[in-house]
């Protein structure tokens, strides 16, 4: 039986980020290499590709791929 793999956005990928700092699972300081922790082999070349295309280095921080946050109340 085939499986069919997940597409990946740029978009979709910072909102899976975004999940992973959201539970603590990762820090907003570490560089995105440390991101193919997270997931499988083949879903991390797509990945790191995207990343690429869109002008991320690895060394960059995951807050450089999550950009400004806003606050509605302070």
């Amino acid at each position: 039986m085939l499986q069919t793999r997940q597409r990946y956005s740029i978009q979709v990928i910072r909102e899976e980020v975004q999940a992973l700092v959201a539970k603590g699972a990762l820090s907003k300081r570490v560089q995105l290499y440390t991101l193919s922790r997270y997931f499988d082999e083949q879903d991390w070349r797509e990945i790191e590709r995207l990343l690429e295309l869109n002008d991320y280095l690895l060394r960059d921080s995951v807050c450089d791929l999550l950009g400004q946050e806003s606050w509605l109340n302070d």
